[in-house]
């Protein structure tokens, strides 16, 4: 439960996107009542765009009629607002760390996954696949515990909800393998660990709805090579 009775917690999203979700794991991680205000992608409201005018896009937490916007944002202020079960380190070197690899995952594997997942173009592609496969090692190398925050998930953990989530979904999709216990066996385990952690699979949308989606997805590029 929310520490204060009286506040107001909103959450405006797409169902099914992983900066969303990212906000909703942490929420719940805190048991944090909110509302979900569910937008519909290029057709956003005027009260979203009110409340984030400079990027227009999803996730924006509203907090007692205080909009914060971007996700990796909007998971510090969580955990700065609502002190139970910290998802930061306080140790500063260690949340400094935290804060690195969080960033690492959306500087690094985001836009390789879309290379792979979008791309019309093979060559980028598979330009893509190795991003993602050497940002991978080093997030392989780089997990020492169960999860990244240690034997409880952290920040970083949740930033990766679309590695463990999203990434087997589209490898399936497109019929690649690379989160793999072969290649990457901390990292799958880990993968394994967070998606059924109870707090992260009650936020988790419907598996089937997404591997359609990315299916269709590309068999429109296969379809539109021909």
């Amino acid at each position: 439960m929310a520490s204060n009775q009286k506040e107001e917690v909103k959450l405006f999203g797409i169902v099914g996107s992983p900066f969303v979700v990212r906000v909703e794991i942490a929420l719940n991680l805190k048991g944090v009542q909110y509302k979900f205000v569910e937008e519909k992608k290029g057709e956003f409201s005027d009260t979203l765009i009110k409340y984030n005018p400079v990027y227009k896009k999803v996730p924006v937490l509203v907090h007692n009629d205080k909009p914060i916007s971007e996700s990796l944002v909007i998971l510090e202020y969580i955990d700065e607002t609502w002190k139970q079960n910290p998802i930061l380190p306080s140790d500063p070197h260690k949340r400094a760390l935290a804060r690195f690899w969080s960033k690492f995952i959306d500087d690094k594997c985001l836009d390789a996954a879309r290379k792979v997942a979008f791309s019309l173009d093979e060559k980028e592609r598979e330009e893509g696949f190795k991003e993602l496969e050497l940002a991978f090692q080093f997030l392989e190398d780089e997990l020492k515990d169960k999860f990244f925050g240690g034997e409880e998930i952290g920040i970083v953990d949740i930033t990766g909800v679309f590695i463990a989530f999203w990434v087997p979904i589209i490898q399936e999709a497109i019929g690649l393998k690379l989160l793999t216990s072969e290649k990457f066996p901390k990292l799958y385990k880990w993968s394994q660990d967070f998606n059924n952690h109870q707090v992260v699979k009650e936020k988790l949308p419907n598996r089937e709805t997404q591997l359609a989606f990315f299916k269709a997805r590309y068999e429109s590029i296969v379809a539109s090579k021909d």
